[in-house]
């Protein structure tokens, strides 16, 4: 088990992962870097062991099967997780891992949206997505996130190892966000500086397809993790709609004394059944919630024991003094 372990999801970042490798054991040199290369038809895994890191593959294509893929492999009292694009200085990463092993957090955000993002960074509309994502979930998950999106986080043991990664891209840490949120783990906020990609580094993200995804994703765990609000909203307007319908020809038999629109009154009724049945998923989904929330305490408290099981074990601590 490590102390510390520093993982660098990689994709064609030859420009810049030497630089990173370097950082990071210049400013945590207790830890151990890994770099995680994601099917690079560059020199990146190449520059990266030539650094000092410990090179490893994931050839399924996409963020989130690499950090999958990370998440399993390694154990560690505090994973830093950063992006291999030399856009997160490492200056920070020290204090992060201090508040995941000496305070026991689960997860420590680095905050680019607090400092140099909105003036480093060249694409206009990755700044409106940012600030929307970050606005929406706080709203909708009553939390106070100050950067949702951000690539650059420390993480407990306990975390890592319960987190279910689901999504396959950059959705995957509005998806980490949201399951430290809603599980009520202890999350702290750390300001950093951002600075753009150098001259010659392009980003993978692309602004309109991944921030379609986001919020897709948004959508999906907001309905997963709060049920009952959502479908009693999704009830909420299917009654108003069957209402609207059902008043309309109700107003028209008072003149008339006569079902003129047969069909409209039929599709009223079917649209309120609907609207019930919905309302009454939200209340089931929302008790199996519960129970989920319930067997997700024990499997902490679990993997809490495993993680003293490993700190007792004195080769751990030879290996670490």
């Amino acid at each position: 088990m490590d102390k510390i372990a520093i993982l660098i999801p990689c994709f064609n970042e030859e420009k810049t992962i030497g630089k990173v490798v370097t950082d990071a054991k210049k400013y945590v040199p207790e830890a151990v870097v890994y770099v995680y290369d994601n099917n690079s038809t560059d020199r990146t895994v190449e520059i990266a062991k030539e650094a000092g890191a410990v090179v490893r593959h994931e050839h399924m294509q996409g963020k989130g099967y690499v950090i999958r893929r990370m998440f399993r492999d390694i154990d560690a009292l505090c994973y830093i997780m950063v992006d291999g694009d030399d856009t997160y200085p490492l200056e920070n990463a020290s204090e992060m891992a201090r508040y995941v092993i000496e305070e026991n957090v689960d997860m420590v955000v680095g905050d680019r949206l607090s400092s140099t993002y909105f003036t480093e960074n060249k694409r206009p509309f990755h700044n409106l997505g940012n600030s929307m994502v970050r606005n929406t979930i706080n709203r909708l998950f009553r939390s106070d996130i100050k950067d949702i999106m951000t690539g650059y986080r420390a993480m407990s043991y306990e975390f890592v190892k319960s987190y279910p990664v689901l999504s396959k891209g950059f959705e995957i840490e509005t998806e980490m966000t949201i399951h430290a949120v809603f599980n009520q783990m202890r999350i702290e906020n750390v300001i950093v500086d951002y600075r753009d990609r150098p001259a010659g580094s392009e980003s993978k993200l692309n602004t309109y397809s991944d921030g379609a995804k986001v919020l897709t994703t948004i959508v999906k765990l907001y309905k997963n993790y709060k049920p009952f609000p959502f479908f009693s909203m999704l009830a909420a307007v299917m009654a108003l709609i069957s209402a609207g319908m059902f008043f309309w020809v109700f107003a028209r038999f008072l003149n008339t004394h006569l079902v003129e629109n047969m069909p409209t009154l039929l599709v009223s009724g079917f649209i309120a059944l609907a609207a019930i049945q919905a309302f009454f998923a939200g209340m089931i989904l929302s008790d199996m919630i519960t129970k989920g929330r319930r067997d997700f305490e024990i499997l902490l408290n679990r993997l809490s024991r495993e993680k003293r099981d490993m700190l007792r074990d004195e080769s751990w601590w030879k290996s670490n003094e």
